[in-house]
């Protein structure tokens, strides 16, 4: 796995101590522990939980990232389709749009 930045790139300066345990300790060692769960197992839980929370900045950057860890765009689809019955209907409507965006129209 690629070593996390986006804490530091995008908060380093306001928010040291939290960019830091963004890159270093939720990245660099929860994401980091493939034998215990895949980079692909721990991306549809984190997409799953930013749904259902309705944080759309963040999902999309997830999205981004599970589609680096080989959920493909089908599957995607069904993960929300199942979400949207669980979590609201206007979550999967807004979710879609963010998934063509990623993965393209095909």
């Amino acid at each position: 796995m690629k070593k996390q930045t986006a804490g530091r790139d995008n908060l380093g300066e306001l928010a040291p101590e939290f960019a830091r345990l963004n890159d270093d300790v939720l990245f660099g060692e929860v994401w980091s522990r493939e034998d215990k769960l895949s980079a692909r197992d721990r991306s549809l839980i984190t997409i799953s939980a930013l749904f259902s929370a309705g944080l759309f900045p963040q999902l999309k950057s997830h999205i981004a990232i599970g589609k680096e860890h080989g959920i493909t765009k089908q599957e995607l689809v069904e993960v929300v389709t199942q979400l949207a019955f669980y979590c609201g209907w206007p979550k999967a409507w807004s979710t879609f749009p963010i998934i063509e965006e990623i993965y393209g129209k095909d």
